[in-house]
């Protein structure tokens, strides 16, 4: 069984919990996540199964993009309405959709982001939400990022009993990119304590929201003897890189794990990948130094 399963996270689960679950329902313990998504977040958590257990760090590098919400007028410690309200201020005059659509932009390109204190980022040996918890806030670096648009999806909502704005937004952004820190960031940049109150990853990996499948989804597909039905191949999750077919002579060569002339690629793509009477079967990658490709990622079981 190896392939791609684009698994609908539900809220209230972490994605380890996740991977205990799936284990059980397919009899494996090949299986690994693209990188955590936060019990409070909902959406597209691609698992990879078997042989594609080999480019679950590829499909964590890929962008991912979100959806979700900003409250102006409060902050919490975690920055999600999972912590401890910390800051409260009364808006009397809600922000117009300019001023809003002016602070986004402002969070977009190449931006440097301190990550928070609540996330498994670790510093000296720990993680930082174990300092946190211990109510010490620990110096750390601030780290390279990527937002490619920032942007309100609706009109925002004021509400007159508790003073507060809430924008929604839906961002697309790079690996390693903290959205509950772009919403504290937001309300800096307008004058404002803020808090990320909702959040849905939409699309990660390659996959999109419309493609994945729940637990009790798989389960179903398994109890039926279907699991095609929601394991996505090799092929599918590795589409975005150039394909060459080997020949009897080539396949050979990357059985043994030899090296490839640059004529296989004609776009001399940095990442190729390698399909073998209609299976994939590895990806390589050109080393400058030798002028050739030589194996990335293996597929030969």
């Amino acid at each position: 069984m190896d392939g791609v399963i684009a698994l609908y996270k539900e809220r209230g689960m972490t994605s380890h919990d996740c991977i205990s679950k799936l284990r059980k329902i397919l009899h494996t313990k090949k299986v690994g996540h693209t990188g955590t998504l936060d019990p409070n977040v909902d959406g597209v958590l691609p698992i990879c199964i078997g042989q594609a257990t080999k480019i679950s760090e590829l499909l964590m590098h890929s962008g991912k993009i979100y959806r979700g919400a900003i409250m102006l007028g409060q902050s919490y410690d975690s920055e999600d309405l999972d912590g401890k309200l910390i800051e409260q201020v009364a808006i009397d005059k809600p922000l117009a959709n300019d001023q809003i659509d002016h602070a986004l932009a402002k969070l977009t390109g190449d931006i440097m982001q301190t990550p928070p204190m609540y996330s498994a980022v670790k510093v000296n040996g720990r993680k930082l939400y174990e300092y946190a918890r211990e109510g010490l806030t620990i110096e750390r670096a601030a780290r390279p990022i990527r937002i490619d648009y920032f942007k309100q999806i609706k009109p925002s909502h004021y509400d007159e009993t508790s003073k507060t704005q809430t924008i929604y937004f839906e961002v697309a952004c790079s690996k390693g990119t903290y959205v509950r820190t772009l919403a504290v960031d937001f309300g800096k940049l307008v004058g404002f304590p803020s808090v990320m109150s909702d959040l849905t990853r939409i699309s990660s990996g390659g996959f999109d929201i419309s493609q994945t499948s729940s637990l009790s989804d798989i389960q179903s597909a398994v109890d039926a003897g279907r699991i095609d039905d929601v394991l996505h191949p090799l092929s599918e999750a590795l589409a975005s890189y150039p394909v060459y077919q080997l020949d009897d002579s080539r396949w050979e060569i990357v059985s043994h794990g030899g090296f490839l002339d640059k004529s296989i690629c004609p776009e001399h793509s940095a990442v190729v990948r390698l399909d073998y009477q209609q299976t994939v079967k590895a990806l390589y990658k050109f080393d400058e130094k030798v002028g050739q490709y030589r194996p990335f990622r293996m597929f030969l079981a």
